[in-house]
């Protein structure tokens, strides 16, 4: 859309040069660009794609005709088609129109889904004449009881199936079996596009059709406007009703007019709602979105749809000032029968309306405008009676049509002024002109420069910062040196909290947020290894072996007392799972702490302290020797958590729980004799008791003890260690000095060699962004949005003044008369 302004030509080039600097910038190339690039296609696209959205009998097509001032599109009353149709720009002697038919497999697919939702039987191929014929008369049994096509849901798809059908067996040459055929105007024998237009319309052709394009000529259309009217969006045949959806949603869509039906229902319907809210997440439309509140004539009949209709325009739509009540239907004719009808063709009953005044019977029948005319004038109160004095002949008229042309006759176009103005389709007209023949183009571009401006204020801002830091670097050898010494402090300082801030980092992840995978699995390990282990000895528990272990403690002795035999036994499993805790705990740590070191070998601040020293000052030592101080800590807290299993759990005596009846069995099983054999024959029920003391101490420990001890461990041989050698880090600036010394030279001189090459990169990088942002600008104040201008690089932003002292007794003005002298290698002192 840029075509035809010099200024604009690059535009597309210098927009994209701009999101690639911003790409080629680490720290930008995150942000969002979406927004623009939509806002580019919309400026550069050669159309601009006006969808005409809303439910079926909404008054799309009326809105249409009206705004072109021209009958082409179908408008009726509950007419049910999935027809697209796109109306382009002309010239005067190239008006045409190319009708695209469904294919047979679509019209079956569309007849198919219709008699299901009608629950009709569909008997044979459509294909048979007896099939179509079977289905008309179904169609119209359900049309006769619900009273007509427009009064319920079911009659619109009954009728919808009644077209579809006429539609293929009139149009069955042109159908193709799996292709959608196309076919200009000269094959309908049609000489120009009222003719085309005049097929399209009839009912039975609109239904077959799945696009119809108009190409004529009108000043709306000019600058690559189309205008696209859609099938509503409460289609009886949902595949069509999608139609609606997705065109809203394709990114070529630039504006919607939303043609709503609340001023004659007084609410807005579910899928009215539903397109409102595709439209707010829509980047293709953003805020183009015109409004329209059709039936507005309604209202003039009915104070309380009034009252509703400004409830919800006041409610729902108050943040736009795109809102527009109209009738289309009166605003359109009315306008038709000013500029083409007469009182010879009885204000064009003869001519335009000739079609529908037409019947087989010789009474005529009277077509809906002029119903709605006569109310109007005789109804509604809207004309003044002042200035419009109805004559008697109309109120001794006995038909529509005779009062139409006696009022008509005696008024003349002044009622049709009236009506026109009335109906609010000229403010409509005029709204849709004055937008698209001088907003639409600035306001494409302002959506463009809006949506630019945060990019450039990144980009300036960063390139602003990298120049000054840049610029503020020394330019000799010496001065490096003697710069990066004096940086040495802040540098260790800098290496030592990014140690310890590694290390808080790695502590959170484990004791706050559980976020360490790898140690959160050498956990879950442990915690698996206590519960095998507690199972293999208990299944292996034996009664002899502990037997023995409780008579060598006691040599003088024969008989071993059955609670010897326990106590035993729970020294025995405390001590295994001991051992196993103990052995898990130092795996932990291992992996642990061999992990940390490996994050800290990776980390930038190791190798800067490496650079800086020449060795780590003892940071992989350090450690090492943490985490063998982390493994006595831990070792000690397993020997004392399962120090405790050997005293019984309270529970273990409590009456009437399992585990001292269990007890009790066991104690009567094992003292029927003297001898061990007894205390074998217990050995299943000593196990079972054995499980049940022991299950709830190892699930205490592993599931709810054990972890915080562990996180407490590590906190305390790694939180305050590690700030300790942060701080021995920062104390080592003279052999930070003694190391540098040897290299400096060879560092310093590099680093110039970087800074100066760094400095022509940013040179160029930022003589591109001014190239692009002045391009882009020149476009702007073309459009005469200079406010929104973006922002560049002058030679004064990247002007680095030095930060000096002024003495009382030394001007301002001398000390900057100084600093120009010496940088100019002047020797006059006179600024």
């Amino acid at each position: 859309m840029n075509q035809g302004i010099p200024q604009c030509q690059n535009l597309q080039e210098q927009v994209e040069s701009l999101l690639g600097l911003l790409h080629s910038e680490p720290t930008l190339r995150q942000q969002d660009v979406s927004g623009v690039r939509a806002a580019l296609n919309k400026v550069i696209s050669p159309t601009f794609e006006i969808v005409f959205a809303g439910a079926f009998s909404a008054g799309k097509s009326m809105l249409i005709n009206a705004l072109l001032g021209r009958k082409l599109l179908y408008s009726a009353q509950g007419h049910a088609t999935g027809t697209e149709c796109y109306i382009r720009y002309a010239e005067q002697d190239q008006e045409r129109v190319v009708l695209t038919f469904l294919s047979e497999v679509e019209i079956r697919e569309q007849v198919k889904t219709l008699c299901e939702l009608l629950n009709l039987h569909q008997v044979g191929n459509i294909n048979q004449p007896e099939t179509c014929k079977h289905l008309q008369r179904k169609a119209q049994e359900i049309l006769e009881i619900e009273g007509g096509e427009a009064r319920s849901e079911r009659a619109k798809q009954a009728k919808a199936l009644e077209l579809l059908l006429e539609g293929f067996e009139a149009n069955r040459e042109r159908i193709q079996t799996l292709n959608n055929a196309t076919y200009s105007m000269e094959h309908f024998n049609a000489t120009n596009i009222e003719e085309a237009a005049n097929y399209a319309r009839r009912s039975k052709n609109s239904a077959v059709l799945k696009r119809i394009e108009y190409y004529c000529y009108h000043s709306l259309l000019k600058d690559g406007n189309v205008i696209i009217d859609t099938p509503g969006i409460d289609a009886p045949v949902q595949k069509d009703a999608q139609i609606a959806y997705d065109k809203i949603e394709n990114p070529d869509t630039s504006a919607v007019v939303f043609v709503l039906r609340t001023a004659s229902t007084g609410e807005l319907a579910t899928e009215e709602t539903e397109l409102l809210e595709k439209m707010q997440g829509s980047s293709g439309i953003r805020d183009r979105v015109f409004y329209v509140f059709n039936y507005i004539d309604a209202t003039w009949f009915d104070d309380q749809l009034k009252s509703r209709l400004d409830y919800h325009i006041k409610t729902q739509f108050r943040d736009t000032t795109r809102v527009y009540k109209t009738s289309g239907l009166l605003g359109f004719y009315s306008n038709l029968v000013q500029q083409k009808t007469y009182q010879s063709d009885r204000w064009g009953l003869d001519s335009i309306f000739a079609e529908s005044v037409h019947s087989n019977n010789g009474v005529e029948n009277t077509p809906q405008f002029v119903n709605e005319f006569n109310r109007y004038c005789l109804v509604s109160g809207r004309l003044p009676s002042s200035q419009f004095r109805i004559p008697p002949e109309v109120l001794i008229a006995d038909k529509p049509n005779g009062k139409y042309t006696a009022i008509l006759n005696s008024l003349g176009n002044s009622v049709l002024e009236h009506l026109i103005k009335d109906s609010g389709v000229e403010e409509f007209r005029n709204a849709m002109t004055r937008y698209l023949m001088e907003e639409k183009r600035p306001q494409l571009f302002e959506v463009l420069a809006n949506d630019l401006q945060p990019i450039c204020i990144s980009l300036r801002e960063s390139y602003l910062k990298a120049w000054r830091e840049l610029e503020s670097q020394p330019r000799e050898v010496d001065a490096l040196k003697e710069q990066k010494l004096r940086q040495l402090n802040t540098d260790l300082k800098q290496i030592g909290d990014e140690f310890c801030q590694h290390i808080e980092k790695e502590l959170n992840l484990i004791v706050a947020s559980a976020e360490n995978l790898a140690f959160e699995e050498d956990f879950k390990k442990l915690q698996r290894r206590m519960i095998s282990c507690l199972d293999v000895l208990i299944t292996n528990f034996s009664v002899g072996e502990t037997h023995k272990r409780a008579q060598a403690s006691h040599k003088r002795n024969a008989v071993v007392p059955m609670m010897g035999i326990l106590a035993e036994a729970f020294y025995y499993l405390a001590n295994e799972l001991e051992v196993v805790l103990e052995d898990a705990s130092k795996e932990l740590m291992d992996n642990l702490f061999y992990q940390l070191l490996e994050g800290v070998r990776k980390a930038d601040f190791y190798s800067k302290l490496y650079r800086l020293l020449g060795n780590d000052n003892g940071v992989e030592q350090n450690l090492k020797h943490w985490c063998e101080r982390a493994k006595e800590a831990l070792v000690n807290e397993a020997k004392t958590e399962c120090d405790r299993y050997i005293r019984e759990r309270p529970e273990f005596y409590s009456e009437g729980t399992v585990s001292v009846f269990q007890l009790r069995q066991v104690l009567q099983e094992a003292c029927r004799g003297y001898d061990y054999e007894s205390m074998v024959k217990a050995e299943p029920a000593i196990r079972q008791l054995l499980k049940i003391d022991f299950d709830p101490k190892i699930g205490e420990t592993i599931l709810r003890t054990y972890r915080p001890t562990v996180n407490k461990t590590l906190i305390h041989h790694l939180l305050e260690p590690s700030r300790k050698l942060a701080n021995h880090i920062l104390q080592q600036h003279d052999k930070a000095c003694e190391h540098l010394a040897k290299t400096l030279d060879k560092e310093a001189s590099e680093q110039l060699t970087i800074n100066e090459k760094q400095k022509v990169e940013l040179k160029q990088k930022i003589e591109a962004y001014n190239q692009s942002v002045q391009g882009v600008n020149q476009c702007l104040e073309t459009m005469r949005l200079d406010r929104k201008t973006l922002p560049e690089i002058s030679e004064m932003d990247l002007l680095v003044l030095p930060v000096f002292e002024v003495s009382s007794t030394e001007s301002l003005q001398e000390k900057l008369a100084e600093i120009y002298q010496s940088e100019n290698g002047l020797v006059s002192t006179e600024f």
